[in-house]
């Protein structure tokens, strides 16, 4: 199917409630109606009729590599270089074990300030593991690259950061790691599906990512990492599940892993979670990441501009050149938690992250620019009414 920007957005392919804008894509997309039939197909049908004979009949143990290649499309990976299923947190944790025993004279694993917190504490639990005289060494975003001395043996950053959508420049970092000797592991959690990644031309080492936000695989859809081809076979599992072995059903009584990336899976994979994601990516058919990028910068810069002629109150916290962000927007308020309470109560789902930030992600698969100019609109109301100082919205719910 060729390609064109003016098939987005794509709004008759999503589930979206009426009278909402859904400005939060960023932290858990929206519900593709393909994923509906999907998981009532593998509920009724495949699990329901089949049993477990579906494992061999809807060709379930294929499920994983076959997700997996299909996001490989989208971070520029080879096919048969992404492994499906588990958490985030426990694709950053066998990245980083397995990046240490390749640098085995090596102490340091080097990350930014601004990382999100799962990254940072897998690698502090790590540490805790293994013992020794590992650190965790954490600078300043802008400071990582001039950090990376030949005493790090990983470094880890998050592409994109979860709070200002600030972006590092995964191409000149990675250089650098691999100049002063070190392995690369970059998670692409707010990258994948809202920007082109090309981890074949970097040639990072590793990659994570999750699913449930620009991929709308839904709460707790599946994780997913990538190893370099080349590497694969040098890989140690640090986690040697049942999955992740070679010939999992010859039941022996020894671990031999896998000859392939499958040898970075552990459980038996989530089909239904895994089935969901496998038909929310069918939403991107006929689109390049490219005409993502593009559309979802000019609804950024829309949005940007709109917010700071309305709602001189807010400071921008997202860097203003659109090549240094991801696809988000935040703004600095001091009482950004009642304001965006108050804001989702008036239609706009954003979100806040602590301690100031009124966070925004955008997605042109599903909004257009008459809904940023909108919101922006409702936000400039929210302010100007001062409606977020109703007692209401200062309660803090459990998630923020």
């Amino acid at each position: 199917m060729s390609s064109d920007v003016t098939q987005l957005p794509r709004k008759q392919l999503f589930d979206l409630p009426e009278g909402v804008i859904y400005l939060d894509g960023n932290s858990l997309g929206p519900l593709p109606k393909g994923a509906v039939q999907r998981a009532q197909t593998v509920l009724a049908e495949e699990w329901g009729q089949q049993l477990i004979r579906a494992w061999n009949t809807a060709d379930w143990m294929a499920l994983p590599q076959k997700v997996g290649d299909r996001i490989a499309g989208f971070i520029g990976a080879a096919p048969g270089s992404v492994a499906t299923g588990d958490t985030l947190s426990i694709k950053v944790y066998q990245a980083l074990a397995a990046s240490l025993k390749m640098r085995p004279d090596r102490r340091v694993i080097l990350s930014d300030t601004g990382n999100f917190p799962t990254d940072l504490y897998m690698a502090q639990g790590l540490i805790s593991t293994i013992g020794k005289d590992y650190e965790l060494r954490t600078v300043a975003p802008q400071e990582v690259a001039d950090a990376i001395t030949d005493e790090v043996a990983v470094v880890m950053l998050t592409e994109v950061d979860y709070r200002s959508g600030r972006r590092h420049d995964m191409a000149d970092i990675t250089r650098r790691a691999h100049a002063a000797g070190a392995v690369m592991i970059w998670d692409l959690a707010h990258s994948a599906g809202a920007l082109p990644v090309d981890l074949s031309a970097c040639n990072a080492e590793f990659a994570v990512g999750c699913t449930y936000k620009y991929f709308n695989g839904g709460p707790g859809a599946p994780a997913f990492i990538y190893a370099r081809p080349d590497l694969v076979l040098e890989i140690e599992p640090a986690l040697s599940g049942w999955l992740g072995h070679d010939a999992p059903f010859a039941m022996e009584p020894g671990y031999r892993p896998a000859m392939s990336t499958e040898r970075l899976r552990v459980g038996p994979p989530p089909i239904v979670q895994l089935s969901i994601l496998d038909a929310a990516l069918d939403v991107w058919e006929g689109l390049t990441m490219q005409e993502i990028r593009t559309a979802s910068v000019a609804l950024c810069e829309r949005f940007i501009a709109e917010v700071e002629a309305r709602c001189p109150q807010l400071t921008l916290a997202s860097p203003r050149a659109a090549a240094e962000r991801g696809s988000q927007v935040s703004f600095a308020f001091a009482e950004a938690y009642p304001v965006m309470q108050a804001l989702i109560d008036h239609g706009v789902i954003g979100d806040f992250r602590a301690p100031d930030i009124l966070r925004f992600g955008f997605t042109p698969l599903y909004l257009d620019e008459e809904e940023v100019v909108r919101a922006a609109e409702i936000l400039e109301e929210v302010m100007t009414t001062e409606v977020w100082r109703d007692p209401k919205y200062q309660v803090r719910a459990r998630v923020t």
